[in-house]
């Protein structure tokens, strides 16, 4: 399965075309016969989804940093939660408990 192929995918438009002149020949379409297309399609929109993940988390630790802040001033704290999690001794024994039982599994 893929997206819907009549939005806009700008690094796509050749593959689709291709799928779709393919897919005229009702023959092609039902035989295998554009299978080459699909997975060039495939590929390319991995490759998008790639793109537009990184383009959108080029800045996240910045956001993070923000977000840690700004959590920090609403709730009067002068440490992270990663940090209260460090100190936090009864969740301390459940992660080494969990870590266990997870070595002790084959």
């Amino acid at each position: 399965m893929h997206p819907p192929l009549d939005r806009p995918h700008p690094d796509c438009q050749d593959v689709i075309k291709a799928l779709k002149e393919c897919h005229r020949h009702t023959f092609k379409k039902f035989t295998g016969g554009c299978n080459r297309q699909k997975n060039e399609l495939d590929t390319c929109f991995v490759q998008e989804k790639e793109r537009a993940l990184k383009e959108m988390n080029k800045d996240w630790l910045e956001k993070k940093r923000v977000e840690d802040e700004a959590l920090k001033w609403a709730f009067g704290r002068t440490e992270t939660f990663e940090e209260y999690l460090a100190r936090d001794k009864g969740y301390q024994r459940e992660l080494a408990k969990k870590s266990r039982q997870q070595q002790q599994q084959p």
